[in-house]
């Protein structure tokens, strides 16, 4: 299949960082969000990206202004009409994701591939939303999408062999590794990285040590380049909240519930980074 114009929507961290990549490539990308006020936004945060890769030497300044000429900000989801292929990265809401792929799915043409970028929602429930499961399939970048080298390619349970191949050979010619999961609650990294990070949670919370010294311990005694709480903090607390809801409501099973610490935070506002204090203090 050849790819020559992506749609990305959702134009967040996750959403920004991959129509960066793509259009690095050479890909040409329309970065799609609900006001222009976002779009402009992640127009910027690309930007300054490329500006910190041009003072390291790793672009030239031609290459950053060809590259942000390539990427188009629309504010409608009718421009999907016009694309190859489709990223979707919006909130990790499965209702809101149903919904936009439905849209999606009346929107591009009948060849065009759907994958979705979340990191823990069911591909087969998603791909069920419309009448193109087989081209349905999940493709979840890492942060910093620019930096971090791995995509996991999730296949639903109607995923076709095409489809997976079509994904699997633009991850490469993105420049990424690709690794094949099946559609299970959390997949591989989510599921294994989010029972990690919640057990630090309740570590904290039952008193083993403070912040600072769990996660201390974690990245000098077992080589983690962060540790679990400031790695938590850097995610997003709601995000891994609603990652350790699914893994508890998809399996079933008492390992993966959530911390009650985590859920009071969440109530409280307290997310981490993006709201300035979670198990850490920021600046905003």
């Amino acid at each position: 299949m050849d790819i020559k114009k992506i749609f990305v929507l959702g134009a967040g961290t996750m959403g920004h960082g991959i129509a960066q990549v793509c259009s690095q490539t050479g890909l040409s990308v329309a970065l799609c969000d609900v006001s222009k006020e976002l779009v402009d936004k992640a127009k910027e945060a690309i930007g300054k990206n490329l500006t910190r890769a041009v003072s390291k030497g790793k672009m030239s300044e031609e290459e950053k202004g060809e590259t942000l000429q390539r990427i188009q900000g629309v504010t409608e989801i009718a421009k999907a009409a016009e694309a190859d292929f489709v990223v979707e990265a919006v909130l990790e809401d499965i209702g809101l994701k149903r919904k936009v792929f439905a849209e999606l799915d009346k929107t591009c043409g009948p060849g065009v591939i759907l994958a979705t970028n979340t990191s823990s929602q069911s591909i087969t429930e998603i791909a069920a939303a419309t009448k193109r499961p087989d081209q349905v399939i999940g493709m979840h970048f890492f942060n910093p999408v620019p930096v971090m080298k791995l995509v996991e390619i999730i296949r639903g349970l109607l995923t076709s062999e095409e489809t997976y191949k079509t994904v699997e050979d633009l991850s490469v010619k993105l420049g990424k590794t690709p690794v094949e999961v099946n559609d299970y609650p959390g997949f591989a990294t989510s599921r294994l990285l989010m029972v990690m990070l919640n057990e630090a949670f309740f570590a904290y919370w039952q008193g083993v040590g403070k912040a600072k010294d769990i996660d201390t311990a974690m990245k000098l005694g077992m080589n983690h380049p962060m540790g679990p709480l400031e790695l938590a903090d850097l995610i997003g607390l709601d995000i891994c909240l609603n990652v350790m809801n699914r893994l508890y409501q998809g399996f079933n099973d008492s390992k993966y519930r959530p911390c009650p610490l985590l859920k009071n935070m969440v109530a409280a506002g307290l997310l981490g980074r993006k709201s300035g204090r979670g198990f850490y203090t920021y600046d905003t």
